[in-house]
């Protein structure tokens, strides 16, 4: 089994220094996918395209997919290879390949011919496509949009019948620009975001800010995997986690509304400079478009960067939302984002979108920057490769979902403060305690442990998710109320 992989076009007009480079870490990480599948896979490589070579011919529609995925590659053929006599030889061959294909069709022969040959390229096809209308029953040949084309490489000594042309991600082979890490929410933004950088040849590391507990944080590793398993051409990246909820709190409740949002990403910003130096990363990348929430303004987004000298990235800067959601159908993440709440508007509250530093430094004077510092210690570094061994370890069973009471059960509504104020939660008979979700954990000991607690958030998303955490974290009396 054959395959000759071509290059992406922008790697072709390099400088011969960076086409050499481009060339060899396409060749590594080629040889790097492959090898899952065929410990014994020869991957070789010059100037104009790399040839690889396998004895398991069982294993061609894995190698087609996995070379379907890895950046850098614009396209690529699965070719039978046999050497070169003559003419009459190749027909024969050609029959074999494509005989029963054009009986009946209008077809054409495409050579590529290099080497000293006694025929020219036009001379060949001439000839090969008469034989294969005579013999093979075709109804005739015609060179411009034929119903079934034949491509014939001929290189010195050797034929490559070319069965198969698969298009390939384009972009450049990932590990030939520097690493960056990225902040997954894990919904369209950021997923497709990664991807972008990824197929541009970013080795991209992820940085997920724990808002939600457990839950969460499952789903985030699981598109991260899954991104990096399809696309990461089996590079080693980590998958950094941030305890994020305490400093949630602070800004909860020590933060005006209005500047919520942006501080919150000021925060992440704060957190990821620091820890993009523990995977090497040169950049900062990020989901954020243009208008897109509120946070996202020009302004905002501004007064955000203020907060790092660091490079922050933005692929989707002027996508408009449909297309992002397009390209996450395509590249695979939308059925996890499509089920990944966006945890950061979670928390603002009449968000304001033309921020004023003056203001914001005001607020964040009132903010503990040692719960931030806090969270960035307690930060967590896994290998990509371990991120699902550790979600295993993770709750996830069945979250109990009560929607009338019926024993002597609490309901505690985990809600913004002012939400649950502005719209009080009765339950007839029922008591209701108010205990905003960040400060959850920390409240948990002070309840009764021999009654059941009911968590309510309204949509049910949040109380889900905090129930998770609180059941993985081995407590038994807790669910979710969801009216």
């Amino acid at each position: 089994m054959k395959f000759i992989v071509k290059f992406f076009a922008e790697i072709t007009i390099k400088s011969r220094p960076v086409r050499k480079a481009f060339i060899k870490q396409l060749k590594h990480n080629v040889k790097l996918v492959l090898k899952k599948y065929d410990a014994d896979v020869k991957v070789s490589g010059n100037w104009d395209f790399i040839e690889i070579y396998s004895d398991q011919e069982a294993l061609r529609e894995e190698f087609i997919a996995a070379l379907s995925n890895i950046a850098g590659i614009a396209h690529f053929q699965y070719v039978r290879e046999f050497p070169f006599t003559h003419l009459d030889d190749i027909v024969e061959q050609a029959i074999i390949s494509y005989g029963d294909v054009i009986k009946d069709a209008v077809f054409a022969v495409r050579v590529k011919r290099v080497g000293n040959h006694d025929f020219t390229s036009v001379k060949a096809e001439q000839y090969i496509g008469g034989c294969l209308k005579v013999r093979c029953g075709a109804l005739a040949v015609r060179l411009k949009d034929p119903e079934v084309l034949v491509p014939i490489d001929i290189r010195d000594n050797r034929v490559w019948m070319i069965e198969q042309r698969v298009k390939g991600l384009g972009g450049y082979p990932l590990g030939s620009q520097d690493p960056v890490l990225s902040l997954m929410s894990g919904g369209y933004d950021s997923t497709v975001s990664s991807y972008l950088t990824m197929s541009r040849g970013l080795k991209t590391h992820f940085c997920f800010f724990n808002l939600g507990g457990d839950a969460h944080e499952i789903g985030v590793k699981q598109v991260s995997h899954f991104i990096w398993e399809k696309y990461g051409s089996a590079l080693n990246v980590k998958f950094i986690t941030v305890p994020f909820e305490a400093v949630v709190g602070e800004i909860l409740t020590k933060v005006d509304h209005s500047e919520m949002g942006v501080i919150l990403k000021r925060m992440m910003l704060r957190a990821a400079s620091h820890l993009m130096k523990e995977v090497g990363a040169k950049a900062l990348v990020t989901g954020e478009s243009v208008a897109q929430v509120s946070s996202q303004t020009l302004m905002n987004l501004k007064v955000i960067d203020q907060v790092t000298e660091e490079l922050v990235l933005r692929p989707l800067i002027t996508t408009n939302k449909q297309e992002i959601i397009d390209k996450a159908i395509e590249i695979g993440t939308a059925p996890f984002a499509a089920s990944m709440p966006e945890f950061c508007g979670v928390i603002s509250v009449r968000p304001t979108t033309r921020a004023k530093m003056h203001r914001v430094e005001k607020q964040e004077s009132n903010f503990d920057f040692a719960v931030l510092q806090q969270a960035i210690d307690s930060a967590q570094i896994l290998s990509i490769q371990n991120v699902m061994d550790d979600v295993a370890k993770q709750y996830q069973g069945e979250v109990p979902v009560v929607r009338m009471p019926v024993d002597d059960e609490i309901i505690i509504d985990i809600r913004h403060p002012d939400e649950a104020s502005n719209r009080p939660l009765k339950v007839s008979g029922r008591p209701v305690k108010v205990i905003p979700f960040f400060s959850l954990e920390s409240s948990w000991s002070d309840l009764e442990r021999d009654v059941t607690h009911l968590l309510y958030c309204g949509k049910g998303v949040m109380s889900r998710m905090q129930a998770s955490y609180l059941l993985g974290k081995g407590y038994e009396n807790v669910g979710v109320y969801l009216p």
